[in-house]
């Protein structure tokens, strides 16, 4: 009898059904960096790294998916969008080599969650404290726009990070609007009560939920982009005040 094929990193499946079976962050990261199920993402991650910007003309890109940050024993989570052109799609790690980087490590190191006050490259000595950077899409998308479809796609790689997680992950720092709402299906799909009404994002707003492994509280905080940054709508002091809460609510150093 003839058996299907396994399937490949260029299935438009590869996630769905290579991730729920990972059985640690490690096996998780190494089947995630693989994926080429989103075929405009591929293309579009793999153009940065052929194009670059001319800071970085002698640098090798990484230009794959890029999975979470931190240990797998983490009590804090830190959700954001997508990796950025140059910043992760060219380091491998999230958060990393760009001006977004520099300000949130800032204020996770303020908050006693980093050994460093940025991230610059992949072995720059940077760690963090019961904290995990977790995105809910792994390759940059153009103009940092991933579409529905690949966000959904994506999401079994997040639900599988924070299954692993669960054991331990008590609290949620939400960076944007987008990871909140890429964020709510996963905690219901894992078996989190979300209250009635849904929780709307907000910077510092805060809900907490009933799930498997006891409660999570789930806080939210504007995006750390020279957007926000720039014209003063997110200040470091901000950003600092809501890693410190969540810090206590998890648990976590700060």
């Amino acid at each position: 009898m003839s058996h299907p094929a396994a399937p490949g990193p260029a299935d438009r499946d590869y996630p769905a059904l290579r991730a729920p079976g990972a059985r640690d962050l490690e096996v998780l990261d190494a089947r995630l960096t693989d994926c080429r199920a989103c075929p405009r993402l591929v293309a579009w991650r793999e153009e940065v790294g052929r194009v670059r910007r001319a800071a970085y003309r002698d640098e090798t890109y990484w230009a794959r998916p890029v999975p979470g940050f931190g240990p797998a024993d983490a009590s804090l989570a830190v959700i954001g969008l997508a990796p950025a052109a140059h910043g992760g799609n060219r380091t491998g790690r999230l958060f990393t080599g760009d001006p977004t980087s520099d300000f949130l490590f800032a204020a996770l190191h303020a908050a006693g969650l980093a050994a460093l006050p940025y991230s610059h490259s992949r072995d720059d000595g940077q760690r963090l404290y019961g904290t995990r950077l977790v995105s809910p899409v792994h390759c940059v998308p153009p103009d940092n726009r991933p579409t529905p479809a690949e966000r959904d796609t994506c999401r079994p790689w997040m639900a599988r990070e924070l299954d692993l997680l669960g054991p331990t992950l008590r609290a949620a720092v939400v960076l944007g609007g987008f990871g909140w709402q890429a964020l709510m299906p996963v905690l219901t799909a894992a078996g989190y009560v979300l209250p009635r009404p849904r929780p709307v994002f907000g910077h510092g707003a805060h809900a907490r939920i009933e799930g498997p492994d006891g409660p999570l509280d789930l806080l939210g905080c504007y995006h750390p982009s020279p957007r926000n940054t720039s014209t003063g709508r997110l200040t470091l002091e901000m950003a600092t005040d809501v890693f410190r809460r969540a810090a206590r609510l998890a648990g976590s150093a700060g």
